[in-house]
């Protein structure tokens, strides 16, 4: 089992940043392909960014390329998304999620095995 538990969300002007972290608990963390989702009101929660296990590749949605960055730190169980010029429709619920097993893609939902319980990022114009 994985235990994930978000912080770091809070309202900000567009233009500022945020940093997220998302706390593991588990054994599978360093084997775990960690993810950010996010979910606006009224839509689907979208694939943010992701973080290999062990390598370390990174793979980012189009919307946040070059603004945001994924990483992580096995010593202390935490993937970290910081956030930097954010925009009013970066405002979202955002979700940690772990993928314990291997295959399939990273961007979709179904990719995931474990998921914390969100954190509200509001960003005012």
């Amino acid at each position: 089992q994985v235990q994930l538990v978000e912080s770091g969300g809070g309202l900000v002007q567009a233009g500022g940043s945020l940093r997220l972290s998302c706390a593991a608990s588990g054994r599978t963390f360093s084997n775990s392909a960690m993810g950010w989702f996010r979910q606006a009101p009224g839509k689907e929660r979208e694939f943010v960014a992701v973080i290999i296990s062990n390598g370390g590749e990174t793979y980012y949605a189009d919307s946040v390329k070059g603004r945001f960055t994924i990483s992580r730190d096995n010593a202390k169980n935490t993937v970290y998304l910081q956030m930097n010029s954010l925009k009013p429709e970066d405002t979202a619920v955002y979700y940690c999620a772990a993928r314990t097993y291997y295959g399939g893609s990273y961007y979709y939902s179904y990719d995931y095995n474990f998921w914390g319980q969100g954190t509200q990022v509001t960003v005012s114009s």
